[in-house]
């Protein structure tokens, strides 16, 4: 039998690793799943878990912090476009008054 090295789910979520194998005769294959030792399987040092708990909460607070500044940013783009549009329908309104008062002189020079 031969091992393919094709790794199985199991190992690609992180837990045992586990190894197709094929027997050269057949083409059939079987599972063989390689055991942890116990110590590998313990959970992290305390001062580890500290470390990541801390490196979470920085983190954390930074997105806050980047969402808090978007939010921010997107108020101003807001408002800047809201003057934009009055602005804008000012002027359009302004030279709509003054498409009539040309259009009245030229009906009038017509006449």
């Amino acid at each position: 039998m031969a091992v393919t090295g094709d790794e199985t789910e199991s190992a690609a979520t992180g837990d045992i690793p586990a190894y197709q194998l094929r027997s050269p005769n057949s083409g059939l294959t079987q599972s063989i799943v390689m055991a942890a030792s116990p110590g590998s399987m313990q959970s992290p040092p305390p001062h580890r878990a500290e470390e990541v708990t801390r490196k979470r909460e920085v983190r954390l607070m930074k997105n806050r912090e980047a969402a808090r500044e978007c939010r921010r940013k997107k108020k101003e783009y807001v408002k800047c476009l809201e003057n934009r549009v009055a602005v804008l329908e000012n002027q359009n309104k302004t030279l709509i008054e003054e498409l009539k008062a040309l259009k009245d002189i030229y009906c009038h020079k017509a006449e």
